[in-house]
């Protein structure tokens, strides 16, 4: 199956499962044709189609609940129940159970490319072995959360930097659409739940953010309290992209909650999932970070060091897995790993040459 056939059999599928945001889908289209960086972000039911045949051996690996659709823009940060920043995955949108590879094996793609585009320094080789020397020291001391108090100085300075600034987040708050149509009720029993309280007048805005679930309803809530902005978002959520690409008639089971409830992990009290719907709250930093938003002075091999870790953290929760996959991460190589990432660096970038070419963005 072809890039283009596969991503409208994918939308198909999509359509019939949740209700699509059409012009947002089209400019999903668009991304998708600018760089193979996006277009890998937007197409993980592309990624789970092709990467078990090009790399066959890691494809064998040991499964746990993995992120699945983990790249280097897929970490951002909250506060936590005691208020302290944290830093780590934020987006579980395709959690499933897969082989553990899959996760170290699409983030080292992602800077891979993302290097190649100009936005990260690193050549392929530091990538991966950073990325592999955070995942294995996390996995033997048990992991850890990225507090980002008293430690992780150099994380909080990026994770802080000056384009997080409130008066510039707030007014592009402000300035979204506001939907004029009928709210769904259960999207807004799930915005009203996570206010502080039920009798705060709000308007609802449609917001328009990332590539994979770009298309997706997205409603955020905006009110004022206590002198001060705030905001709430509600995501229509969907199974993972791994049902449609094995063709599963079973039951396909959103495990959202379930990756964050089992990972080692400073949890978001914010962010929840109500039915069909993941909500959170959205604050200057309480978002992604995107590569944009990096400062230039950073140390690159420290910040994948740091993602290979935080992908550890994740595949902690999976306690009945992590001895074979010890086991099975004694044997995978750093020349294993750059390898096959740059098999699939290859392979993305002829999927993206022919959806670039084919006409459909």
């Amino acid at each position: 199956m072809n890039m283009v056939k596969a991503t409208r059999r994918f939308e198909e599928w999509l359509r019939r499962r949740t209700a699509i945001v059409e012009p947002d889908l089209r400019t999903k289209h668009k991304h998708m044709a600018e760089a193979a960086f996006p277009f890998l972000r937007a197409t993980f039911y592309r990624w789970i189609q092709v990467w078990p045949g090009v790399c066959s051996d890691l494809a064998k690996a040991p499964k746990v609940l993995a992120v699945g659709d983990l790249h280097i823009e897929n970490f951002g940060t909250w506060r936590d129940a005691e208020g302290r920043l944290i830093w780590g995955v934020n987006d579980f949108d395709e959690a499933a159970e897969l082989p553990y590879t899959n996760d170290l094996l699409r983030l080292a793609t992602s800077a891979i490319l993302a290097a190649e585009e100009g936005h990260l320094a690193l050549k392929p080789k530091e990538a991966c072995n950073a990325i592999l020397d955070g995942y294995g020291k996390s996995l033997a001391e048990h992991g850890g959360a990225f507090v980002l108090e008293e430690e992780h100085k150099w994380l909080r300075q990026i994770a802080t930097g000056e384009l997080r600034d409130p008066v510039p987040f707030w007014k592009k708050m402000d300035g979204l659409p506001e939907v004029k149509s009928a709210i769904p009720a259960s999207a807004r029993e799930a915005l009203e739940h996570l206010l502080p309280a039920q009798t705060l007048n709000y308007r609802v805005v449609r917001r328009v953010a990332g590539l994979g679930s770009l298309g997706h309803v997205r409603l955020v809530a905006l009110t004022e309290t206590y002198g001060g902005k705030i905001a709430r978002e509600a995501k229509a959520l969907v199974p993972s992209s791994v049902y449609w690409a094995s063709e599963s008639e079973g039951p396909t089971e959103i495990l959202y909650p379930a990756i964050m409830n089992h990972a080692v992990r400073a949890p978001d009290p914010f962010v929840q999932v109500r039915g069909r719907w993941i909500v959170r709250r959205l604050s200057p930093h309480c978002s992604r970070i995107e590569l944009s938003l990096l400062p230039k002075n950073r140390d690159e091999c420290r910040l994948l060091f740091a993602m290979g870790w935080e992908t550890a953290n994740i595949h902690l929760g999976s306690r009945g897995a992590l001895k074979e996959v010890r086991r099975h991460l004694e044997t995978l190589t750093r020349r294993q790993l750059e390898s096959d990432a740059q098999a699939m660096t290859k392979a993305v970038r002829k999927d993206w040459q022919r959806w670039r070419d084919s006409g459909e963005a």
